[in-house]
């Protein structure tokens, strides 16, 4: 089972916003950061990359969003939601225990 779950609308926003094509892929990965997301410290980052070793991956209209192993420590015990918010304005990242 999966533990990214990204909505249509979600994905749209980022083709758009990111200028993405069909077959394009987004990393999420923890970052460093003052303000705190799952864990003090650390934040979701987002690249456009290739994966290279994904432990977790999924497609969503057409464009596929995972993360690599070394970045897997974050979602630990989680799943992660991308929504959009605020009229499809901004993206939002929500974690819920599994």
């Amino acid at each position: 089972m999966s533990t990214i779950h990204v909505s249509d609308q979600a994905a749209r926003w980022y083709k758009e916003e990111l200028n993405l094509n069909e077959g394009d892929s987004i990393r999420f990965f923890a970052r460093y950061s003052s303000g705190g997301g799952l864990h003090p410290g650390f934040s979701l980052g987002i690249a456009v990359e290739k994966p290279r070793h994904p432990a977790d991956k999924t497609e969503v209209s057409g464009i596929q969003f995972f993360m690599e192993d070394h970045d897997y420590w974050y979602l630990k015990g989680h799943q992660l939601h991308v929504d959009i918010v605020d009229e499809g304005q901004d993206i939002e990242y929500r974690y819920t225990e599994v």
